[in-house]
């Protein structure tokens, strides 16, 4: 584990070196920026929207407490949503899709020997194609966290509207209240973590695939395994971070 985490590092500091021409990675990286934002959003989007109305249903269930307000169930779904539904929920389904196609991306370039063509060309391979992956992915994922919040407390307000007995002014009334914009940023920050860890552990995964088709699917699978396990312990050294002034 120590000695794969070392060459984990190592592989992320031969990135800067030797670099592209500038137009070229320019180009590059709004090509991941489609290729990895674009195509992520129908997924997020579905998934946002049904995770915020399960989520009201769940809360509207357990509401038995008359000392309890209507209101709290918009309190609750908001703060659950901004904290750890959009960014960690979603950044699990996005390494499954983003991180298990940039693995068998490059796993398949590295067995089929055009990694190995570019730096007989003396390019280096990790600026050219795993940088702007690396950029993109940071880029897009925040935007696709701040795409997910929304439509998950918008789901949540549709489905409290329409299958549970709280009016949808009292979720209204509960998402106003005792609303701190540091939540939002604390999971803006989770997502541009998330979004390095999964393309950087991804393409370190496929980058470094020796042997045939069947290696690049194990390759696949393991970079969504560690992706996964490194956004949760990256989600609990940002709470406890962002969060332990107010323990």
């Amino acid at each position: 584990m120590i000695r794969e985490l070392g060459a984990y590092l190592l592989f992320l500091r031969a990135m800067f070196a030797n670099p592209v021409p500038w137009r070229m990675f320019i180009a590059r990286v709004f090509k991941e920026c489609l290729q990895i934002g674009i195509d992520s959003l129908f997924i997020v989007c579905i998934i946002s929207i049904f995770m915020g109305g399960a989520t009201c249903i769940q809360l509207s269930s357990q509401l038995k407490s008359p000392f309890i307000g209507k209101d709290f169930i918009g309190l609750a779904v908001r703060n659950m949503t901004i904290s750890e539904l959009a960014p960690t929920v979603i950044g699990i389904v996005f390494a499954g899709k983003v991180g298990s196609s940039i693995a068998s991306e490059l796993g398949s370039m590295r067995i089929s020997e055009q990694i190995d063509a570019l730096e007989m060309m003396g390019v280096n391979s990790s600026n050219y194609l795993v940088f702007p992956k690396i950029i993109a992915t940071v880029c897009m994922y925040p935007l696709l966290v701040i795409i997910a919040m929304f439509l998950s407390i918008y789901g949540g307000f549709l489905t409290c509207k329409f299958l549970t007995s709280i009016s949808g002014e009292a979720y209204i009334h509960g998402l106003r209240n005792a609303f701190d914009f540091y939540d939002v940023q604390v999971a803006l920050y989770k997502g541009v973590a998330y979004g390095f860890l999964v393309s950087s552990i991804a393409a370190f995964q496929g980058f470094n695939t020796r042997g045939g088709a069947l290696d690049v699917g194990q390759s696949s699978t393991k970079a969504v395994t560690n992706s996964c396990i490194a956004i949760l312990i990256a989600d609990l050294f940002l709470v406890y971070v962002c969060f332990s002034h107010r323990i």
